[in-house]
């Protein structure tokens, strides 16, 4: 789960992260007022979108007057700003952020995730603050510099250190970078962060280190022990299809093809991506149902794969092991019947009461293409796709 900005500025604020003063506007007119309250005399408005890139898009803007505050809000407020993150389609600003300016001399990227690589939480720092640390690994990977923390013994002095030393910081401003980096790490633990990403981490014209940006990501699979965490959720700024699927405890991520699937295991669903473009096709999702899904929960799997417009063909492959197979043709044969299918449906299934499962598809009555195995069910979906 992602938030927007000024939540994470509130979280990381208790953790002793030191942020700018700000507040959160829907109108140009709480704008105003939260420009008045901070007083000035230079206010920073920014877009809140879960997106990075909000500057080069025209998302942040430096302002030194209240007319200017509300001229930019009005400017910003209901654009759709399009980022390298957000896609061609962009996302539409709901609320903005204005935030006391602050004299910039030196700006830094920090950032704390999970590296699966090594199994451990990762501290990145470069000195080239403010840019696309993407960008910044593949021309100056040099500038980059990386600890990896032992959950043994957990974050100690000496890493905070070398983050300091590493983006080149001396006196009182590598002594605040050090306690930076603790309170970082101690919320992303805490929290059950899976991303807490800085950029930029600034030093000011007086010498003071500020968290000038901050975006964080959460273990969905932990938010039940944090309700003040779960309740900053903004479904506005997620995929309807994927909102809907939590409900129903499907796991189900949205992609850009045509050939819908719902399969059974995070394994057996990536295989079958894999081979859909092996064979010439784009997976228009990613859909595992689990091993104990109902009959409804398998409905309703079918029902949001076919609420995505681009999709032109379904692809079923289940391996009935917990799951059994005639639950699974039953969920498919009841959905496709309540949406009135109008795309090619292939159907491979394998294991428990297998034949069971298929002579109940057989006697639907439905134009249901039953596959043999894997490489048979994927040709038969590529092919019909691109018959129809």
């Amino acid at each position: 789960m992602n938030i927007h900005e000024y939540q994470a500025k509130g979280l990381l604020k208790k953790f002793g992260a030191p942020v700018l003063a700000g507040g959160v506007a829907y109108t140009p007119h709480e704008a105003v007022d939260a420009a008045k309250e901070l007083g000035g005399p230079v206010w920073v408005v920014k877009a809140q979108i879960h997106a990075g890139g909000r500057g080069k898009a025209g998302g942040v803007k430096v302002v030194k007057s209240i007319a200017d505050v509300e001229a930019m809000s009005k400017e910003i407020l209901g654009k759709t700003l399009v980022t390298h993150q957000t896609g061609p389609e962009g996302k539409e600003v709901k609320r903005i952020y204005i935030e006391d300016g602050c004299a910039i001399k030196s700006e830094f990227y920090l950032s704390l995730l999970v590296d699966r690589a090594s199994g451990r939480i990762a501290i990145m720092a470069s000195t080239e603050g403010g840019m696309d640390i993407e960008e910044v690994a593949a021309s100056t990977p040099e500038k980059i510099v990386t600890i990896t923390i032992d959950p043994a013994t957990g974050l100690q002095a000496f890493h905070c250190r070398r983050v300091a030393f590493g983006l080149n910081l001396s006196g009182v401003a590598a002594k605040e970078c050090q306690k930076i980096v603790a309170s970082l790490y101690k919320a992303f633990t805490e929290l059950d962060a899976s991303m807490l990403e800085i950029n930029p981490l600034v030093l000011t014209e007086d010498d003071h280190m500020v968290v000038l940006d901050a975006k964080m990501a959460f273990d969905s699979n932990a938010l039940f022990r944090h309700a003040d965490v779960r309740e900053l959720r903004d479904e506005s700024e997620e995929d309807p299809k994927e909102i809907e699927a939590s409900k129903h405890d499907l796991n189900y991520i949205s992609l850009d093809g045509s050939i819908g699937c719902m399969v059974n295991g995070a394994g057996l669903a990536m295989s079958t991506m894999d081979i859909i473009k092996l064979k010439g096709g784009e997976p228009a999702n990613f859909l595992d149902v689990g091993g104990g899904a109902t009959k409804e929960r398998v409905t309703e799997a079918f029902k949001i794969i076919l609420s995505d417009s681009n999709v032109e063909g379904i692809l079923v492959n289940i391996f009935g092991g917990i799951m059994r197979c005639d639950v699974i043709a039953e969920g498919v044969i009841a959905a496709a019947k309540e949406v009135s299918l109008a795309v090619p449906l292939v159907v491979r299934l394998e294991g428990t009461n297998v034949e069971l499962g298929k002579q109940l598809m057989a006697d639907s009555g439905l134009p249901i293409i039953s596959a043999d195995n894997l490489n048979d069910a994927a040709e038969k979906i590529v092919k019909a796709v691109k018959e129809a």
